[in-house]
């Protein structure tokens, strides 16, 4: 498995030599009893015991492999390297049939602690550029094992869509020394068109050129960078993870599989950045999380990808969202 840099788009493509079934024996890897097929467990709570509720280990099938170095090289004008970095599995519950929408606040308060934890240690790594959290659910969405749970990956590039959204926030800070998405959110507060629910720290909202139908954005109030940085104290994972649960729930009543990435700041420390390079990063990006559901209808089909097509109007899917029931 490598890493190939596309010349044109400049986006890193992970190469692999056919796929590799998942080492499960027809059991699944995630559930209590089945701890001995990881190598390690990387985080756990409670610490040590036999009942665990969260647990953070080595993907069993990883994409990216965390020894040695990256390896970079050319072959002509094109790059490629090794596929360096970290990829883990983390289990949300030990229950195989409950979701994150469905767990206590303080469970998922725990899912979200643990994640902070990983991010923040593996961000010490000066070979990791960009370190996230994601989960797909469904089939539909990639789902590879019923057991619901989260991902963490650690690369040595910054994927593409970000380095968009580092750009597009750096520009227009230096035009107006303001940060783009507080200004967004500060809009879509005053008109609530667009707006799925909020409260004095969070919002979702349906972005004003969404991609698909119901895609929505929950992000904070207040100004933040950095995610694992915002979230370091429990009452304010029990507050997210109370409001990202009300907002899954309302998503899951009308497509239940879905795509959710977690939008934090780069590795400031990485070594192949530039000396400077995020000099106001702290003013001008702001974490944020992304879900895009995956609809049961294909969207058409374009020549061109990159050109999203949605039949349904953020503003119509707002609407629809917040009339949802929702279990508090």
């Amino acid at each position: 498995m490598e890493l190939r840099r596309d010349p044109v788009t400049q986006s890193w493509v992970i190469q692999e030599d056919g796929p590799v079934a998942w080492p499960t024996n027809g059991e699944c890897p995630l559930c209590p009893g089945r701890e001995a097929l990881a190598p390690q467990t990387l985080y756990e709570h409670p610490f040590r015991q036999p009942n665990w509720q969260v647990r953070v280990i080595p993907h069993l099938r990883p994409l990216y492999r965390i020894e040695g170095d990256a390896q970079r090289r050319g072959e002509g004008l094109y790059d490629k390297m090794r596929s360096l970095g970290a990829h883990e599995i983390l289990i949300e519950s030990p229950d195989h049939h409950l979701s994150l929408s469905h767990q206590d606040d303080e469970n998922v308060a725990q899912v979200l602690r643990a994640a902070v934890s990983r991010i923040t240690d593996l961000k010490k790594d000066p070979r990791f550029r960009y370190v996230t959290f994601f989960r797909n659910q469904g089939a539909r969405a990639g789902q590879a094992i019923e057991h619901p749970h989260s991902q963490i990956t650690a690369t040595p590039f910054i994927p593409r869509r970000i380095v968009y959204e580092l750009r597009s926030s750096l520009r227009y800070y230096e035009l107006k020394e303001r940060c783009l998405l507080c200004d967004i959110i500060k809009q879509e507060l005053a008109q609530q068109t667009r707006t799925v629910e909020w409260d004095d720290r969070y919002v979702a909202l349906c972005p004003f050129a969404s991609r698909v139908p119901y895609e929505t954005w929950v992000m904070p109030i207040n100004h933040h960078y950095s995610f694992e940085e915002d979230l370091t104290g429990w009452d304010g994972q029990v507050r997210f993870a109370r409001f990202l649960k009300s907002t899954l729930q309302r998503l899951e009543s009308v497509e239940p599989d879905y795509h959710l990435v977690l939008h934090t700041s780069p590795n400031v420390k990485a070594k192949f950045d530039k000396t400077g390079h995020w000099q106001s990063l702290d003013s001008d990006f702001h974490w944020h999380v992304e879900i895009l559901p995956v609809a049961h209808v294909e969207s058409k089909s374009y020549s061109v990808k990159e050109v999203y097509y949605n039949s349904l109007l953020p503003e119509a899917a707002a609407r629809e969202l917040r009339a949802a029931t929702i279990t508090v």
